[in-house]
């Protein structure tokens, strides 16, 4: 070997750039190039790389700077809050466009994982070899969808830039922390829960979803419930993978619909659609859905035709979703908080700021990185697989 050039270099660290030195070391003979790049598939070698261990690490900096760099990409509001973020909080000095990059890197590589367990998870399921314990344990399992809008700049074939980002999450009784307040109001706060986000169609969606509901529990709890605005893709996909579930249309969003349809039905007449809604809402939550049909059934249809939105087919469609009365003695949720909420965590926090649109691949990385961080899983699922990774010279603690 023979020492070639030497560099001035700089990489970035959890403390900061670091400036060194570095030889690169070159086979003299073209017998001896062959053979390295034959055997180790490189063509020179640089040991101060080695000794800080960021050979092969794109970036050029350490693994743990690099975790560093992604955590406050999704954390951040913006890629140049998250260059400012970092100065400030950890002394890395990194330019937007670089946070960026390393986020993406991180997060594809996160979200192939996943993929492979989702796909592993489902092939399961499809080829019956899933099998669930006899005796189940007391308690709920919750599992929650919903679809939300996001900005892109890709069109699809009417032109639009929106796609959907379906999220998941799913949590179970164990892990919900109730109280009274001063007002002798029950409350709750949920203390675990877990994310998945999917840009994309409900066929790739489901496998994830499916994981995620596997490794909290499901098939282990006496009860699974499933709360939804009543979709049709969240229907299907809840006969085909949680077959034994209860699932319930989300009370509130149903208020939505019935207080749209009366507004329409009586001319925006505030005074005639508000008790009106009122009225049959407190209904439907005692479970009197059948006179409620019966009511509707006997509106004028010259009124019926005002109305966009087809309230009686909607009941209709989730009338075995909709007995409110008795989820509520079973003390079962009624109401999607939890994805409502979680939309804005994951996703409008981050992704949906002012003037914002994104490469769908890039989404997805953001996303996924978003999803474990707020999920708690970001040691877990994030940087105890991407030192295995690259091979990090840090010893992982167990």
């Amino acid at each position: 070997m023979r020492t070639n050039k030497r560099y001035t270099r700089s990489i970035l660290t959890v403390n900061g750039k670091v400036e060194f030195t570095r030889y690169v070391l070159r086979p003299k003979t073209k017998v001896d190039q062959a053979a390295l790049m034959a055997n180790e598939g490189i063509t020179s070698i640089v040991p101060m790389d080695y000794y800080l261990g960021i050979l092969g690490l794109p970036f050029k900096m350490t693994v743990d700077a690099m975790l560093e760099v992604a955590f406050w990409a999704q954390n951040q509001s913006s890629y140049q809050a998250a260059e400012e973020a970092l100065l400030k909080a950890v002394g890395i000095r990194v330019n937007d466009d670089t946070v960026r990059l390393v986020a993406n890197c991180i997060g594809s590589r996160v979200f192939e994982k996943d993929c492979e367990s989702a796909e592993m998870a489902y092939k399961k399921l499809i080829s019956g070899k899933l099998s669930f314990p006899e005796s189940k344990k007391p308690g709920v399992l919750y599992i929650e969808t919903d679809g939300a809008a996001l900005n892109t700049r890709e069109k699809d074939n009417d032109g639009s830039t929106w796609r959907e980002n379906k999220l998941g999450v799913v949590f179970s009784s164990d892990n919900i922390h109730f109280w009274t307040d001063q007002k002798g109001a029950r409350q709750h706060r949920i203390e675990k829960r877990e994310y998945v986000s999917y840009v994309g169609g409900v066929d790739e969606f489901k496998k994830h979803f499916f994981a995620c509901a596997i490794r909290n529990g499901y098939g282990s709890y006496g009860e699974t419930v499933i709360l939804s605005d009543g979709a049709t893709w969240i229907r299907n996909m809840k006969e085909e993978l949680f077959p034994d579930a209860q699932q319930i249309l989300d009370y509130y969003h149903l208020c939505e619909n019935v207080n749209e349809f009366a507004k329409q039905i009586f001319n925006m007449v505030e005074s005639e659609y508000r008790p009106w809604a009122d009225r049959i809402c407190e209904r439907l939550k005692k479970s009197h859905f059948k006179s409620v049909l019966d009511e509707l059934d006997n509106i004028d249809q010259k009124r019926m035709d005002r109305a966009s939105v087809n309230l009686p087919g909607y009941i209709r469609n989730n009338i075995n979703n909709i007995d409110y009365a008795a989820y509520i003695k079973k003390g079962y949720f009624i109401g999607s908080g939890a994805i409502e909420s979680g939309n804005k965590i994951v996703l409008q926090k981050r992704l949906k700021q002012a003037g914002m649109r994104w490469n769908t691949k890039t989404a997805q990385c953001l996303l996924t990185l978003r999803a474990k961080q707020e999920s708690g899983l970001w040691y877990q699922d994030v940087v105890i697989p991407i030192l295995r990774y690259y091979n990090s010279c840090r010893q992982i603690p167990k």
